[in-house]
C-alpha cells in the first residue's frame, strides 16, 4: 500500500524551460558583480533547515534491496518532488543551470527528484532528501560561484607575473646578444 503525505505548496504558473546550453553561465570580466555577491550572500546562508519544507512533496513507498520482511511491509523509502517553477525564484539566477544540469532534474516534470532509503524510517529518509536538496545546491553554487580573491593572493599573483616577465626579459636581452654577436658584433645596424 503506496502512503502519500503531501505538503502544500501555492498553484503555480506553466513553465517552460530552455536547454542548458542557452543558459551558459557568464565568466570572466563579463559576470556582473552584483549578482555574484548576491549569490556569495545566499551560499553563506545556505543550511539545510534554511530550505523551506513545503517547498516539495514528500511521498512514502516501498523500499528494495535487503531488508527482509520490512522492506516489503513497510514504506519507508522517501521520494521528494521540487519544481522547479518553486525552486527556481528562490535561487540566485547563476545556479539555475547548474540545477538543470543536475543529475536530480526530471526534464519531463520539470521536478528535482531525490530518493532516499537508507534507513528503516521514514523521518529519516525524509530528512536525508532534504540534506541531498541541500547538497545539490551547494555544488551547484561552488560550480557557479567563483570563490574571493584574499588581498595576499592578488599581491602573490602580480609578484609572480612581474617576475615572469622579467624573466621573458632577460631571455630575450639573452638572444638578441647572441644574434648581434653572430652579425660580427655590430648590433645589425649597417656599420662600416
Amino acid at each position: 500500500m503506496l502512503r502519500y503525505i503531501t505538503l502544500r505548496s501555492p498553484p503555480l504558473p506553466p513553465f517552460h524551460l530552455t536547454t542548458s546550453r542557452h543558459l551558459a553561465t557568464k565568466r570572466g570580466s563579463e559576470i556582473d558583480e552584483a549578482a555574484l555577491l548576491a549569490a556569495r550572500h545566499w551560499l553563506t546562508k545556505l543550511t539545510p533547515s534554511t530550505i523551506p519544507q513545503s517547498i516539495g512533496s514528500v511521498t512514502f513507498s516501498r523500499s528494495s534491496g535487503p531488508g527482509g520482511q520490512n522492506v516489503n511491509k513497510v514504506s519507508s523509502k522517501a521520494t521528494l518532488r521540487v519544481p522547479l517553477p518553486a525552486l527556481l525564484p528562490l535561487l540566485p539566477s547563476l545556479l539555475h543551470p547548474h540545477i538543470l544540469t543536475s543529475r536530480y532534474h526530471a526534464p519531463k516534470s520539470h521536478d528535482l527528484v531525490i530518493q532516499a532509503d537508507e534507513s528503516r524510517k521514514q523521518s529519516d529518509n525524509a530528512t536525508a532528501c532534504f540534506a541531498r536538496l541541500h547538497a545539490v545546491l551547494v555544488q551547484a553554487g561552488q560550480a557557479a560561484v567563483p570563490g574571493e580573491t584574499s588581498e595576499a593572493q592578488s599581491r602573490r599573483v602580480v609578484g609572480l607575473q612581474r617576475k615572469e616577465a622579467a624573466g621573458r626579459r632577460r631571455l630575450k636581452e639573452f638572444v638578441s646578444g647572441k644574434k648581434s654577436a653572430r652579425r660580427g658584433g655590430g648590433g645589425g645596424r649597417g656599420e662600416d
